[in-house]
């Protein structure tokens, strides 16, 4: 049996506000609902099911595997909307891009705090 990851739940303030900020700055489809949650559809079959009655959201990171362009297009919605965004997952190197394994990353928040990060290229790539 192959085993794959299907999805994940996203502790959040205001399920609604969260999955709309994410779905739009990754440029996805709007969120839809299923029972308590508000899902956003990601392009393997997975979801992030983004739940505001679990208790107080403690920060996590969520990375996500992007084209060339959709890194172009997701960095121009980021400044766009000017959010800060940085090239490492500490947010030290403010307004910068990563080129780390041959590839482009950048890391920006959420409006709850969690470490968002595109990347164009895996770890190790």
């Amino acid at each position: 049996m192959t085993v794959e990851f299907n999805h994940t739940i996203v502790n959040c303030t205001d399920k609604e506000a969260s999955a709309r900020f994410l779905a739009g700055i990754l440029g996805l489809g709007d969120p839809t609902s299923y029972g308590p949650f508000a899902v956003v559809q990601l392009g393997n079959g997975t979801t992030l099911d983004f739940a505001d009655d679990h208790g107080q959201p403690h920060r996590q990171h969520y990375a996500f595997l992007v084209s060339e362009e959709e890194f172009d297009q997701i960095h121009a919605r980021i400044v766009e909307r000017g959010l800060t965004y940085w090239a490492d997952p500490f947010h030290r190197r403010d307004g910068e891009i990563n080129t780390n394994d041959g590839g482009r990353g950048l890391y920006w928040d959420d409006p709850d705090g969690h470490n968002l990060e595109i990347l164009t290229v895996p770890y190790g790539g």
